[in-house]
């Protein structure tokens, strides 16, 4: 059937599945409304432009609302218009003048055009639950489109990378290629960009297993922003949960970010998304209604006791979705599977996820939705990521998601923060989070790999800025610089901002350098930010939300201390790949594991000796060695059997002075691999075998103000282990 056809033909249809389905023949239509009186299918053109035909849905099903239309097919542009009461002091927002979204629909067309028509209420009211707008608002709404999943994925298959080998990438879809110079301009800021030749073959290089996309779901720019001229560049304000976002698309085709998939897949790299199920674009009560609000605002959101044309906002973008409800709960649950089955990704990372474990207000880490996910065949078996924290009261929960879960651990970022920074009594904390964070951790029975280490996000400094800025410079987001995180545990070595002196510019490099080698050498899962292994600067904006432009885009241009930097990273991510002293499955118990004279890792004084309690806290240390034991790690070779690696020394310098560390000389030479002041690399292919390192001949190495050094000495070459002899 074409869109501009009369129906002629009108079936009821199923209940199930939700959304509009194509079974080949025909589409069927089942929507969700539990307080809902009618409700209409609106058929629109192709375009989406043009309102051709309105259907009463007349069946009902469960609360479930369906149709079945003969002569539709994939292509057909279509919304819904429900009615009900509209008592928002009751939590019920019906207004069938206003044009919705399909909450399971897959493919949108068009964009939503800001205008008053948008709300239920009449804007300018005094109050408005005493208000209720009957202007149309189809023409400013973007439709849904009903889809042809069909799509070849050949032998795709996971790359189902443990948890323990993972290195992460935290990346912008648009954001990554837009100053691309070898991706295609028409391809840049694209999924197919993402999936090009160069883009895959640098993901490769640098050695990332794994990229996590900030949000794909469809979503929509706020009015706020629109009317400043700005965009919402990070995607956080989500418009439908299971259509990919169509400003990335080069096509406009939902196959466009499959194959984006299948080519990462193809190169062993997996995709993790970014989603947003905790609250909707659709604000607070004085927000638009274009979806949720209006299909049944009293089932899919949380609202305020005694006061329910209010919302409880745990999430600081005015609503919160209600998954206590058993049909929000199946909308996001149905939305995960989708993005697994269907577009084959390989994982999520929740933001604001303790919103997601609520019930009658409280965090409970064991709540519905996470025994949802837990016995789930498809959802229990990929990554999942939680951001541990929303805005409500008891919210931050680091260290207490379930088991299965790994968690954004923003105690390792300030920790590792503050003590390059050069900050007091910060050796502790510093030293937890370098070897896996197990007080947040172990009590639980998890392991170092439910750690996400970051030093920097997209939210927040980038490197470059962390060591270039004491302070934000957000003015261009239009909010007078009172937007973004007051605590960024920063330094500008000196000078705030871009400068010309050489001193200060190598001390930047070298604290990236240290930030970086500690984040891929610690025990736990690193993030890296896209950018930061070349440098990349939002020149002090550490909140680019709405930066939809070069201040937020990744530079690419030659340069040679930004390829510096690149190769100092690719070289230290082969080094972590090589050695699995810095993949630990387990913490370190502090005891010395069989066959070895020294304990799985030591902590030591820069004179060689064992620190002590007083040592600990003594407020004026800045300078570290941490020795680790290559023998029992929880580490199988080819045929099960346990594997040595080599031993460890890292050295941490963040005074002001230069130090110096006597060398522990039990155990054989030490060779040096990386001493971030020097400038000294591990080889480029990542051995260690001593035929190819410096011999460091002397009982004392003096370690230069603010830099690191890691040696290592033992028997093992390029990531082939050596098994221990008699063990199983």
């Amino acid at each position: 059937m074409k869109t501009n056809d009369l129906i002629t033909a009108v079936w009821p249809g199923r209940p199930y599945p939700p959304g509009a389905h194509w079974d080949g023949e025909g589409v069927n239509f089942a929507l969700f409304s539990q307080h809902a009186t009618k409700v209409e299918l609106c058929i629109f053109d192709e375009k989406g432009r043009h309102d051709r035909h309105r259907i009463t849905v007349r069946e009902r099903t469960d609360d479930v609302w369906h149709c079945y239309l003969p002569e539709a097919r994939p292509g057909l542009a279509y919304g819904y218009r429900v009615h009900g009461p509209y008592k928002p002091e009751e939590g019920h927002r019906f207004n069938p003048h206003k044009l919705l979204i399909d909450p399971y629909a897959k493919d949108l067309v068009g964009q939503l055009r800001w205008g008053d028509a948008l709300y239920g209420y009449t804007v300018g009211s005094k109050r408005e639950d005493l208000s209720f707008d009957r202007r149309d608002s189809a023409p400013l709404m973007p439709k849904a489109r009903v889809l042809e999943p069909a799509f070849t994925w050949g032998d795709d298959r996971r790359p189902q990378i443990a948890w323990h080998d993972m290195v992460i990438y935290e990346m912008h879809v648009r954001g990554f290629t837009m100053m691309h110079p070898d991706v295609p301009p028409q391809l840049r800021g694209t999924y197919a960009g993402l999936g090009c030749a160069p883009v895959v073959d640098y993901l490769r290089r640098l050695g990332v297993t794994t990229v996590e996309l900030l949000p794909v779901h469809s979503f929509i720019n706020d009015r706020r922003l629109a009317e400043q001229g700005l965009q919402n560049y990070w995607g956080y304000n989500t418009l439908c949960y299971f259509a990919p976002e169509m400003r990335y698309s080069a096509s406009q085709k939902v196959k466009e970010f499959k194959t984006m998939v299948k080519t990462l897949h193809s190169a062993g790299i997996e995709v993790i998304l970014d989603v947003v199920y905790n609250h909707t674009c659709e604000g607070h009560q004085l927000g638009p209604t274009l979806s949720l609000r209006g299909v049944d605002n009293a089932s899919y959101y949380i609202t305020t006791a005694g006061q329910r044309r209010f919302y409880d906002d745990f999430t600081g973008c005015g609503n919160t979705v209600n998954l206590e409800h058993p049909r929000a709960l199946q909308l996001v649950m149905d939305s995960l599977r989708y993005w697994v089955e269907e577009m084959h990704v390989d994982g999520f990372r929740f933001d604001l996820a303790s919103a997601l474990a609520r019930e009658s207000g409280k965090v409970e880490n064991l709540g519905g939705f996470f025994d949802a996910i837990r016995q789930d065949p498809t959802l229990n078996r990929v990554k999942l990521i939680a951001e541990p924290w929303d805005l409500g009261h008891g919210g931050y929960r680091v260290g207490n998601f379930p088991y299965g879960w790994a968690e954004w651990n923003d105690r390792y970022r300030d920790g590792v923060r503050a003590y390059w920074k050069g900050d007091g009594g910060t050796l502790g904390e510093f030293a937890q989070r370098l070897a896996g964070s197990q007080d947040l951790y172990g009590w639980s029975g998890r392991h170092p790999n439910s750690s996400i280490n970051f030093v920097t996000a997209h939210d927040g400094f980038t490197l470059n800025d962390l060591v270039s800025y004491n302070e934000k410079h957000n003015e261009a987001n239009g909010e007078d610089n009172r937007d973004g995180n007051n605590h960024n545990l920063s330094w500008n070595c000196g000078v705030e901002g871009p400068t010309e002196d050489a001193a200060i510019l190598s001390l930047r490099a070298r604290q990236m350098r240290n930030l970086l080698a500690t984040l891929l050498l610690s025990q736990g899962v690193p993030m890296l930010l896209a950018g930061d292994e070349r440098g990349h600067t939002q020149s002090g904006n550490n909140n680019v939300y709405c930066q939809d432009n070069e201040r937020a885009w990744l530079e690419w241009g030659d340069d040679a201390e930004r390829e510096a930097l690149t190769t100092f990273v690719q070289r230290v991510i082969a080094l972590r790949r090589s050695h699995p002293t810095f993949r630990r499955r387990g913490f370190f118990v502090g005891r010395p594991p069989e066959g070895s004279d020294i304990n799985d890792v030591c902590w030591l004084r820069p004179d060689a000796q064992e620190m002590m309690p007083e040592d600990w806290n003594n407020g004026e240390a800045r300078a570290l060695a941490m020795l680790v034991s290559g023998l029992g790690i929880a580490e199988c070779g080819p045929r099960g059997e346990a594997v040595r690696d080599d031993d460890f020394l890292l050295l941490f310098n963040a005074h002001h002075d230069d130090v110096e560390f006597t060398l522990p000389a039990a155990g054989g030479a030490w060779h040096l691999l990386i001493d971030t002041a020097t400038g000294a690399l591990p080889p480029k292919d990542g051995e260690s075998r001593a035929s190819t390192l410096p011999v460091w001949k002397e009982d004392r190495y003096r370690l230069q103000s603010r830099s690191f050094v890691l040696m290592s000495r033992g028997v093992r070459g390029a990531g082939d282990g050596v098994p221990v002899e008699g063990a199983v």
